[in-house]
């Protein structure tokens, strides 16, 4: 019975989710209002800016790349985008459209496709986990680009490579390094995909972060943030208290 309950619960909660990734964004716009603080960086930002959103004196960030190998300025150095903490392939390739694609999946030209473009076309339930609010924080769009898909390192980041940014990308070894505030919401978000959406971790990323989950609790922007989003997504990180 208890079964069939938690069926029906995840049934009606996945019919009334969101499910656009571009809705949420505007929805994260709203909810960071008077919190408009970068995930990675700490710098301040400012929409309205249309020459450059981000106060870079407010967080010693320097581009790595400050123009592109055209040598026209790098947008994305200047620009807030919304990261996703848990890279959309970590939960994508445990679809089918992601590994193999689907017979919706071709384009105009009769080309069978695969991956992050065929499950958004047809699978609800990636769609929902894209657009999930919990997983999605304000980054510099050039330290979102840079980390791609990488997984967060156990090591701690040294500055430089992005000013005073305490952020580093090892391309090499396909890891990204965060500052150490950021450890125990990194750990509460992949614990909440884990638990709302089964969403396999292994065991040495489960002890990671069920660890890392103790030794940094939450604050209180996290606990309010993780309040705005439940009123407007209908759920909750069980993880934020």
């Amino acid at each position: 019975m208890k079964l069939i309950l938690s069926i029906i619960l995840l049934t009606i909660s996945l019919f009334a989710a969101n499910e656009s990734f571009s809705k949420s964004k505007q929805e994260l716009r709203k909810i960071h209002r008077d919190h408009q603080t970068t995930f990675y960086c700490g710098c301040k930002y400012n929409y309205t800016n249309k020459d450059n959103m981000i106060d870079r004196d407010s967080c010693g960030y320097v581009p790595r790349n400050e123009y592109t190998k055209k040598g026209k300025k790098n947008e994305r150095a200047r620009r807030i985008e919304w990261e996703h903490v848990i890279p959309a392939e970590n939960f994508g390739r445990q679809f089918s459209c992601w590994r193999d694609g689907a017979s919706e999946c071709v384009d105009s030209k009769g080309k069978e496709f695969k991956g992050r473009k065929c499950c958004e076309k047809v699978s609800k339930e990636f769609r929902i986990m894209e657009a999930d609010m919990h997983n999605l924080q304000p980054a510099i769009g050039e330290l979102n680009a840079d980390r791609s898909n990488f997984r967060f390192d156990f090591e701690l980041p040294t500055t430089g490579q992005y000013g005073e940014c305490k952020f580093e990308v090892d391309f090499k070894a396909d890891r990204a390094r965060v500052r150490e505030e950021l450890r125990g919401v990194i750990a509460r978000t992949y614990l909440y995909f884990n638990k709302q959406y089964g969403m396999k971790l292994s065991k040495q990323e489960l002890q990671k972060y069920e660890a890392w989950n103790k030794t940094y609790p939450s604050d209180e922007w996290e606990i309010e943030r993780n309040k705005r989003i439940a009123q407007k997504q209908g759920t909750a990180n069980m993880f934020v208290k």
